[in-house]
């Protein structure tokens, strides 16, 4: 090592963050000079533990555990948020429950800046806690929550410009469009706070600590329920509604952005306090370019990957928007969409284990490849892909043998109780391979295999999902002067010939992913 470097690695002993700023900037050979509260001993240990994080001197099946029951619990408790709107929703009406349906596609895109920035993240954090770097990991959480509030309030500037012509788009009745808008327009405002929770949430899971979301989890939907019932005006039967607020949507979007500020609070508490093994740090709150391109050049990849699948994806509730408009000109009534999102909904709780499983798979695949073992990183996923097929096959199960029960729990409105129940036993028949792609995707992600990934999705969403979608629905173009381009395909199987579409796509993604796990250098991928 020669004279300039020695001097760096001096200066290091007696200034923290020119220590810090030494192991972001410089190479291994002055990191390994460095001493102190910067780094710390990675590594495994003979048996196969991790020396250093909040996994240290587990075992793995331990580490799976103590990484995917938190998760499990607050994804569930995250989809809740999503389930309460609905429910709400439905409770006031078929155009309120659109409304709500067709926000949730915009949230989702609003989640899309979050998660591109949370992968990021959770990979660099990942990476330098299996290594013993916690200066590097403490930078990388400063700078995540520093552009986390940066994109949360440019995306949500763009909800509000773009929520009428969407609201347009979908092809929504006056009343939904009304209170579509005014939905977004409340959700906008709360986009900074929403992106702030769940990239925290994402640090937090990269450093090893998966209950501390949780809690705030836990904080977050006990205030979002009691909120938007509060504001909504809903009313319980035999109860009512005691509060005396009349919002509607209004009110819904209140309680949910309440209940963000809330979660994103807790976890600010946390942070500062160092409760993950991480500490957020003032300084490294102010922009470090070295940093911000490492989490761009992580975040961007999966930023685009997801675009892509939302664009997708928003195509398909476009056709659902289609398929409800020509059964309104036949006097079938409207009320697919929402029949679609309640369907949504109820499914995401299928996946939630598997959505757990990765993101265990997602922190150990990074720490065990930093603490330089790619035969442990992939057995750890192996594993975590197996409980999630397990537990999503059986969810799968009561799907396919209870779905008119799930269906009037969450609604009682006809449209929903009459399309709903066909569309859970679709997908209940694919829950098994819809959790090998969530888990080796998420995986792949962990380990900063993110332009590969990115590539598959793209792949898999329009040469399969969209093709298959179109063909199978026989969905026709609605054109301003209210007439339709026919549909060339001969099949016309409406809302559930889109959805036999949709899971046969998943059962494709679930062999392409699993082929790259096997047979890719995912655990090879730059960081």
């Amino acid at each position: 090592m020669g004279d300039g470097h020695d001097e760096k690695a001096a200066e290091c002993s007696v200034e923290r963050l020119a220590c810090e700023s030494v192991e972001l900037t410089e190479g291994p050979a002055v990191r390994g000079a460095v001493e102190g509260g910067a780094r710390r001993a990675g590594g495994l240990t003979a048996d196969g533990r991790l020396r250093s994080g909040r996994l240290a001197g587990l075992s793995m099946w331990q580490a799976v555990w103590v990484l995917s029951w938190p998760v499990t619990l607050e994804s569930f408790l995250n989809s809740l948020v999503g389930l309460t709107d609905t429910k709400l929703a439905a409770g006031l009406g078929v155009d309120e429950t659109d409304a709500i349906g067709g926000a949730s596609y915009i949230m989702w895109f609003i989640g899309l800046v979050v998660m591109a920035l949370g992968v990021g993240a959770t990979a660099l954090i990942a990476r330098s806690v299996g290594r013993g770097r916690m200066g590097v990991a403490n930078a990388v959480l400063g700078q995540a929550v520093t552009l986390a509030v940066v994109a949360g309030a440019l995306v949500g500037a763009l909800v509000t410009v773009v929520a009428a012509p969407v609201a347009m788009l979908l092809s929504m009745s006056d009343g939904a469009s009304e209170a579509f808008d005014r939905y977004m327009t409340v959700i906008a405002f709360g986009a900074p706070g929403a992106a702030m929770l769940f990239v925290m949430i994402a640090c937090a899971r990269g450093a090893g600590d998966s209950k501390s979301p949780l809690l705030a989890m836990v904080a977050r939907n006990i205030v979002n329920i009691f909120a938007s019932y509060a504001l909504s005006g809903y009313e319980i039967e035999g109860i009512g509604n005691p509060f005396g607020f009349d919002l509607g949507v209004t009110g819904i979007a209140l309680g949910t952005v309440i209940g963000d500020f809330t979660g994103g609070g807790i976890m600010l508490w946390m942070a500062l306090r160092g409760r993950w093994g991480i500490t957020l740090k003032r300084r490294w709150l102010k922009p470090h370019w070295h940093t911000v391109r490492r989490l761009l050049r992580l975040g961007l990849p999966n930023f685009f990957e997801t675009f892509g699948m939302w664009i997708g994806n928003f195509m398909v509730i476009v056709m659902v928007g289609w398929l409800g408009a020509r059964s309104a000109v036949e006097g079938g009534g409207n009320g697919l969409l929402g029949a679609h999102i309640i369907g949504v909904r109820i499914e995401a709780f299928s996946f939630l284990p598997g959505f757990a499983m990765g993101m265990a798979a997602a922190t150990l695949a990074g720490q065990y490849i930093g603490a330089g073992s790619e035969t442990m990183a992939r057995a750890a996923v192996l594993r975590c892909a197996g409980l999630a097929a397990v537990v999503m096959g059986v969810i799968g199960g009561l799907f396919v043998a209870l779905p008119h029960e799930i269906t009037a729990m969450l609604s009682d409105q006809p449209e929903h109780l009459n399309n709903t129940p066909a569309l859970l036993v679709i997908c209940g028949v694919v829950q098994v391979p819809f959790a090998l792609a969530i888990v080796f995707r998420s995986a792949m992600r962990g380990a900063g295999d993110v332009k590969v990934v990115m590539m598959l999705t793209w792949v898999s969403t329009y040469v399969i999902r969209l093709p298959m979608a179109y063909v199978l629905s026989g969905v026709d173009i609605p054109l301003p002067d209210g007439t339709f381009i026919e549909n060339p395909s001969p099949l016309d199987w409406g809302l559930n010939g889109l959805w036999i579409g949709l899971c046969g796509e998943l059962i494709l993604r679930g062999a392409i992913f699993s082929l790259r796990f096997f047979f890719g250098g995912w655990t090879r991928a730059k960081v």
